[in-house]
């Protein structure tokens, strides 16, 4: 138990529950989204914020589908999907205070989904008060997933019930890391900046999906992740599985993170080291407040007199 939550944090689901759940994903991806993945007319994609921004009718009839089924197993939970959040923004506001709260991206890289791409799946978090303790990666392609809670380890559970412990790799110094970072969610006034650095590293890619991203971090094939977008559907789940395989997770400026979490730049990383290197190749992003009491001291300072021998 801690300081600030009024219970201890635990591992919500057992086993029956996280079977059911996992079974409800693969069943809306089956009959939502699947059927139409690259049968998709233009009638039936919109954009949301921009033409990079995008909402496909698979997101809508998944989501619909997802929360419906986690309502009938938990009544009393609230159910935080992004295309419902995203015409009722206001809900974000009631994770801090729900004991148990789900998050849902139906279809996370919906533009690889609209436009053909594979890179694409489905994400389900529980959140207890804001923290996140239960992640599900579901990949409708090969119908794989990785799942996790906090009393477990991040498992990758193929077809046929085929399961996988996960470890992220051992990382190293900066010049042989890999890593994603979505430049164009970098502020607009640090994106030179920003691409400066990619050099400092082995390599630097964008996969447009985070769901994806984070699997390949916690399977160990990539070294670390930095979100630049904060949504509580976009980071929680695989937050908790590559913290199950391994990974050090905190916002950039060292603080914890939270599922609700809405601003600054999350560093995801295989092990502390490798944070604490990719942390200091990022610094310029933190903004260091003013030093109020040295203005204030200088301003009271008397202004310097000249030399009675000048």
């Amino acid at each position: 138990m801690t300081d600030s939550l009024p219970m201890p944090i635990t591992a919500p689901l057992t086993k029956a529950q996280r079977t059911q759940l996992l079974n409800l994903v693969r069943r809306a991806a089956k009959a939502e989204i699947m059927p139409r993945f690259r049968q998709l007319g233009a009638h039936q994609i919109n954009q949301k914020t921009g033409p990079q921004d995008l909402v496909t009718d698979a997101d809508k009839a998944a989501e619909a589908m997802i929360t419906r089924g986690i309502l009938g197993m938990f009544p009393h939970a609230l159910v935080v999907g992004e295309e419902h959040a995203s015409d009722n923004p206001d809900i974000i506001d009631k994770i801090a205070d729900a004991e148990l709260c789900f998050t849902i991206d139906p279809v996370d890289g919906t533009w690889n989904y609209a436009n053909g791409l594979t890179c694409f799946g489905v994400y389900v978090a529980i959140l207890r008060f804001g923290h996140p303790v239960f992640g599900l990666m579901y990949d409708p392609v090969m119908n794989d997933v990785i799942i996790a809670d906090e009393e477990s380890p991040a498992m990758l559970i193929q077809p046929r019930g085929v399961k996988r412990k996960l470890k992220t790799s051992s990382g190293g110094p900066v010049d042989t890391l890999d890593g994603y970072i979505p430049l164009s969610l970098i502020a607009k006034d640090k994106q030179a900046q920003m691409a400066a650095t990619f050099p400092k590293f082995q390599r630097i890619n964008s996969l447009r999906c985070a769901l994806h991203e984070f699997r390949m971090l916690t399977q160990g094939n990539v070294d670390f992740i930095l979100s630049g977008k904060l949504t509580p559907w976009d980071q929680p789940a695989g937050v908790v599985a590559a913290r199950r395989a391994g990974a050090h997770v905190a916002m950039l400026d060292g603080s914890e993170y939270r599922g609700d979490t809405r601003d600054g730049y999350l560093l995801s990383a295989c092990n502390a080291e490798t944070w604490n290197r990719v942390r200091d190749v990022f610094d310029f992003l933190i903004d260091t407040p003013q030093d109020d009491t040295q203005d204030q001291t200088d301003a009271t300072q008397e202004p310097a007199t000249e030399s009675e021998d000048a």
